[in-house]
């Protein structure tokens, strides 16, 4: 019975947000939403639903308990090093405009990181980066740019001058400079159609939440949304072992580029 109330949620959740749950890890999401159910009382998902359709608020706390809005500045630092010594540097070099997209970018850090980097290299004139996220909740916040001063502990010391602005008690801003060659925007990955033509594509520490099938989906996405020799950049515990059938090959850690 309770396989079956969990699943007609599924269903439902899906026919109002077209947001599909069933490509999520099953045990994972199942307990983070049965934490938050109980937490108001409901002792069933047919009860819990039923209260969404009728509470916008109750219905903001599920979408952004259900999405994973975990993210930092220059996380795993080592990697983005690589990002700013030879990756980008290298497709700067063959001339043009550059074409970025953040995918589930939570609240702004990523795509943030990517246009200090772009600025330290000189390049922010040549490059454009979409940032997009499913929950709106997290975009608010990343438009607005200000975070905790522990949020930049990973950031260069000098990019923390050049980049950051005080912002009352313990909190820092980011500089309007970073936010001109950014665009955020909404968008599901597992529902919504990608735009193509991106020269870097960075979706890190998301596809871990993912069923098997929905990955493999989500990779052939973004292999065709990258131009020919472009670039996808995934999390520390994401490695794609088989990155050929994607049309994609191994540059170096955790960084794969599309068959030219």
């Amino acid at each position: 019975m309770e396989d079956k109330d969990f699943s007609l949620f599924i269903e439902r959740i899906k026919g109002k947000t077209a947001i599909d749950l069933s490509l999520y890890k099953e045990a994972q999401m199942k307990r983070r939403l049965t934490t938050l159910r109980q937490k108001h009382g409901y002792d069933s998902f047919e009860a819990y639903y039923r209260e969404l359709e009728r509470d916008g608020k109750l219905m903001d706390e599920f979408l952004d308990r259900m999405t994973i809005n975990v993210s930092e500045f220059w996380r795993n630092p080592g990697r983005w090093e690589a990002m700013e010594r030879k990756f980008l540097p290298e497709l700067l070099k063959q001339g043009g405009p550059l074409k970025i997209w953040s995918a589930a970018c939570s609240t702004g850090e990523e795509p943030y990181t990517l246009s200090m980097i772009a600025h330290a290299l000189g390049a922010q004139d040549r490059v454009s980066i979409l940032a997009t996220d499913l929950d709106s909740a997290v975009l608010q916040k990343a438009v607005l740019g200000v975070y905790p001063e522990r949020s930049v502990r990973d950031v260069p010391n000098a990019y923390r001058t050049d980049y950051f602005v005080p912002h009352g008690s313990g909190e820092i801003a980011v500089a309007d400079k970073l936010k001109a060659i950014v665009t955020f925007k909404r968008h599901n990955l597992l529902n919504d159609p990608f735009d193509g033509g991106f020269d870097i594509i960075v979706c890190r520490n998301v596809m871990i939440y993912f069923t098997e099938d929905a990955k493999h989906g989500l990779y052939r996405k973004f292999s065709r949304a990258l131009k020919p020799g472009g670039l996808l950049f995934v999390g520390s515990t994401e490695q794609i072992f088989t990155p050929g059938q994607y049309e994609l090959e191994s540059e170096e850690t955790f960084f794969y580029r599309r068959r030219s």
